[in-house]
């Protein structure tokens, strides 16, 4: 297919998928999107992955994003973005956390072409339990806050951890903090954080009680009401530890955060835009019944705090436009308010309409999409204009 037939837009149909931590009404809520039996959504996504690859219609026919885009790929993504990356390289959601999701850790684009090769020379099968890397991609991750939502992000710094642990005094981890307190780098966080990941048999019962029972008593505070609830969903597992380990942030609507390979997070409750590179590796570090891989998640983590000025991803601003600004090429994301503004696609771009109807218009064509649709735009379109009646999210990739 040549660049001459591709429309300048074409409008997305999205799978849902529906994992147990999903939200029951929060798509319906806030866009409309019916759900008429009830169960979990937890993540709408817009893109080309195989797990789960939105479809668009080209001459009054549906197919899949990644046929449309294996037909004519210099001209859908870029030829910059073909050449570097072969594919689409993101992957754009909308993410409504009723539960919280385990904590995890992603790894770096080296660990993961390596560790990919491993397991693939090792015969493991892709949809096998214990199999750690599904791709050869790294995983970095911006969220978006529709609603409040909270999270965890990155280790806090020693001292921060070490006050917390001395405040709850819970003689079965005395000596653990101890050590901590004796070696306070990232070799000690090192050995901290995994021996919290090996607790078992009565101290770790004996642990979590103690936990359990500051916390219950301290319900003012987010880190130890986090804790409660956590308990709630997760009763006897170990991740009950990671509020006192990791920042806790609750993003107000409009606050965005960047979450880098190798550093430990969770998202605990609340509806936002997620864009991140197109990969589903996850090396996961509690709040879950699934496979827990302690070696590979401790080679693949950094223990080292990430600063509270630095949880926060600021905007840069094109006079209302929000631009944020990522260390990564595998994705661009912007927001873009109420009002006509001129664009140009020098990738293929999703737009996503968050608030209201918006236009998208090049000479004699346009396409429409109401609250909670989203468009693809090929790299060929181009120029073209934005006519926004509220918030658009645009989601592309520098090459």
């Amino acid at each position: 297919m040549s660049s001459r037939d591709l429309p300048p837009f074409l409008l997305m149909q999205n799978p849902i998928q529906g994992y147990d931590w999903g939200s029951s009404d929060a798509l319906t809520t806030l866009f409309g999107i019916p759900n008429s039996d009830g169960r979990p959504q937890a993540e709408l996504w817009m893109g080309a992955h195989p797990n789960g690859c939105s479809v668009v219609t080209l001459a009054g026919e549906p197919q899949l994003l990644s046929t449309l885009i294996g037909s004519s790929p210099a001209a859908v993504l870029g030829e910059a973005t073909q050449a570097r990356f072969g594919s689409l390289p993101f992957l754009f959601k909308v993410l409504c956390a009723e539960k919280a999701l385990s904590i995890q850790v992603h790894p770096s684009k080296a660990q993961a072409e390596a560790g990919f090769a491993k397991e693939e020379a090792a015969g493991i099968s892709p949809k096998a339990a214990n199999r750690n890397y599904k791709d050869p991609n790294h995983k970095p991750e911006l969220v978006f806050a529709l609603t409040p939502y909270q999270a965890m992000n990155g280790f806090r710094a020693i001292p921060a951890i070490l006050a917390l642990f001395e405040r709850v005094k819970l003689p079965a981890l005395a000596e653990l903090v101890a050590t901590l307190a004796a070696s306070q780098n990232e070799a000690g966080l090192r050995h901290f954080f995994h021996q919290l990941l090996v607790l078992e048999g009565t101290r770790k019962d004996a642990a979590l009680a103690g936990l359990l029972a500051y916390a219950r008593e301290h319900q003012d505070e987010e880190t130890f009401a986090l804790v409660t609830g956590l308990a709630d969903q997760y009763p006897g597992d170990v991740g009950l530890f990671s509020p006192l380990l990791l920042n806790v942030v609750t993003l107000q609507p409009g606050q965005a955060m960047y979450l880098d390979a190798c550093t430990p997070h969770a998202y605990v409750r609340g509806t936002g835009l997620e864009i991140m590179a197109n990969s589903d590796n996850v090396l996961r570090a509690g709040l879950t019944p699934k496979y827990i891989d302690v070696a590979e998640l401790l080679a693949c983590t950094r223990f080292v705090a990430k600063p509270d000025d630095q949880i926060l991803q600021a905007p840069h601003l094109a006079g209302a436009v929000q631009h944020f600004e990522v260390p990564v090429p595998d994705f661009t994301f912007s927001i873009y308010p109420t009002g006509e503004h001129a664009l140009t696609a020098t990738s293929a771009e999703i737009l996503f309409a968050i608030d209201a109807t918006a236009i998208l218009r090049q000479g004699e064509q346009s396409l429409r999409l109401e609250k909670g649709q989203s468009a693809f735009v090929p790299a060929a379109t181009g120029q073209y204009q934005l006519l926004a009646e509220g918030r658009v999210a645009r989601a592309g990739n520098r090459s």
